[in-house]
């Protein structure tokens, strides 16, 4: 493929050339210009070059959602650094392990976060840390990120190369440490063009931001297409209070809705006003993150009728976008099609491709595949496999090349050598109306090998036991399927982006 631009800085660039007065971002009561973008992206690098940051530099950031962040990525990227963004939620262990593997130079922060990072300067590889709103002490190891916007000099342009190393996205993980995802320009790109074509984006779009901004799928998708596309962004700054959401989306003429399936779980709940449906200006809602129920698939299309719902599918190790169902035809529990220039195949241990309707492996070949795992050679070669990468999650795909997701391969459960997926219990599980949400894991069992045991959630004021749960799923599933205990939780515990930690539930058997 053919990409515009090399590095995400000539993006900024080109923007303000072309529409310099065009509004590209809107937070809180703030409205910024194409030019206004590119000139604190050029004081911002500037600031960081006075620092010492060259080319192949690690720039961390531990920040909420903000103007900072954007600011701070194609700066960043000007110079040919690597940009990071950190989960914000992390403890000074997790952050001094990831800080120490991706050798990071320069931390940006926030005083929220004090606890968590004030001692990163002495126990990771940090230099200086930079302030997104006050500092205790300004001196050579920290200040504050507005003395950055009074820089007037301005630094060189790195030069690019399209195959670079831009971001490093550090993945979860289900043991061990969490691993660093080398993601090339290149990378990105292929997603943003795919999904402005399938999307048919044009600059009159606007996308709401309140997802996190450091996870792979609000970063690319949520955050770099709108600016690439020369369409808008309106970032909040908060999740909670999730009412501001919805006040945000119907005054700033959202078009583009992205979020998890938690989050529409909550608009089919919420007593949305009626203006709201009626004069809310979205086209299209995108689910990513984790698998979208059935049900509430089919509720959310009763309630907005003249929007689309889209369900996708990606990995952070793919930039992250692989898959997501077009718009004239969304097939329920599907993750849609492979976006354009990539390839899905289903395969079998041996890597060979298995027949339609039979269940395998994903693998994934395209541009969109990473450049590797930092420091991690073995799991990269082991990931990596002739160009194709493994995803670690089986499903089968149909005649129409709809790719349908089972569940993850580390999670099935083997009982007496027959596979159970926690996935389609979970489905049975969501269609009980007492049951906000609910997650199956596997345990070991002396006479069968693994059995299911299932967490749920209920909904406030309800009230369910497990006898009763055990005679709904008996209707649907057969009897080696049902799970062999129930245990009721007040909240199922889940990341940023709703995806319930299942390590976590296996950890507290």
């Amino acid at each position: 493929m053919n990409y515009k631009y090399q590095n995400f800085y000539q993006i900024v660039e080109s923007n303000a050339t072309l529409k310099p007065n065009a509004k590209i971002i809107y937070i809180n009561d703030d409205k910024i210009t194409n030019k206004e973008l590119l000139n604190r992206v050029d004081s911002f690098a500037a600031y960081l070059h006075a620092l010492g940051v060259k080319a192949g530099d690690r720039v961390a950031l531990i920040t909420p959602n903000s103007l900072e962040f954007v600011i701070s990525l194609f700066a960043v990227s000007k110079l040919g650094a690597v940009f990071i963004g950190l989960n914000n939620q992390l403890t000074l262990s997790e952050y001094s392990y990831m800080l120490n593997d991706c050798s990071a130079k320069i931390l940006i922060t926030h005083s929220s976060f004090k606890k968590s990072v004030s001692d990163l300067q002495e126990n990771s590889t940090i230099k200086h840390t930079i302030w997104l709103d006050k500092c205790e002490v300004e001196n050579e190891q920290n200040s504050l990120f507005s003395d950055s916007l009074n820089t007037t000099c301005r630094c060189p342009k790195h030069s690019y190369n399209i195959d670079e190393l831009a971001v490093i996205f550090y993945t979860s993980g289900t043991t061990g440490n969490p691993k660093g995802a080398m993601i090339s320009y290149k990378n990105i790109f292929s997603n943003i063009e795919a999904g402005i074509e399938l999307f048919n984006i044009t600059k009159k779009d606007r996308f709401i931001l309140y997802l996190p901004m450091y996870h792979a799928f609000t970063f690319s998708i949520t955050m770099l297409l709108p600016i690439f596309a020369m369409s808008s962004i309106v970032i909040i700054p908060k999740l909670l209070p999730f009412s501001n959401i919805i006040k945000q989306t119907l005054l700033k003429r959202v078009t583009i809705f992205l979020g998890v399936p938690d989050v529409y779980n909550a608009l089919i709940r919420a007593d949305l006003p009626w203006y709201f449906l009626w004069f809310n200006s979205i086209r299209l809602f995108v689910s990513g993150a984790s698998p979208l129920s059935e049900d509430t698939l089919n509720k959310f299309n009763s309630i907005f009728k003249r929007a689309k719902m889209l369900e996708g599918y990606g990995l952070s190790e793919c930039s992250p976008a692989v898959a997501i169902n077009p718009q004239n035809l969304q097939k329920p529990l599907s993750i849609g099609k492979a976006l354009k220039g990539y390839e899905v195949k289903i395969v079998d241990r041996e890597l060979v491709e298995v027949p339609r309707g039979e269940i395998g492996e994903l693998i994934i070949h395209g541009d969109c595949v990473m450049l590797g795992y930092l420091n991690y050679q073995t799991s990269t070669q082991e990931t990596i496999i002739n160009g194709w990468l493994r995803s670690g999650d089986l499903g089968y795909m149909d005649s129409d090349d709809y790719i349908f997701i089972v569940d993850r391969k580390k999670d099935i459960i083997i009982n007496k050598g027959v596979n159970i997926y926690p996935r389609e219990i979970e489905e049975k599980l969501s269609l009980i109306p007492q049951i906000k949400a609910a997650a199956v894991i596997g345990i070991e069992d002396e006479k069968s090998g693994e059995v299911p045991v299932a967490y749920i959630e209920l909904e406030e004021n309800q009230e369910l036991d497990a006898k009763e749960v055990r005679a709904i799923l008996k209707e649907s599933l057969a009897t080696f399927k049902l799970p062999k205990h129930y245990y009721f939780i007040d909240e199922l515990p889940k990341n940023a982006t709703g995806k319930v930690m299942k390590r976590v539930l296996k950890e507290s058997l």
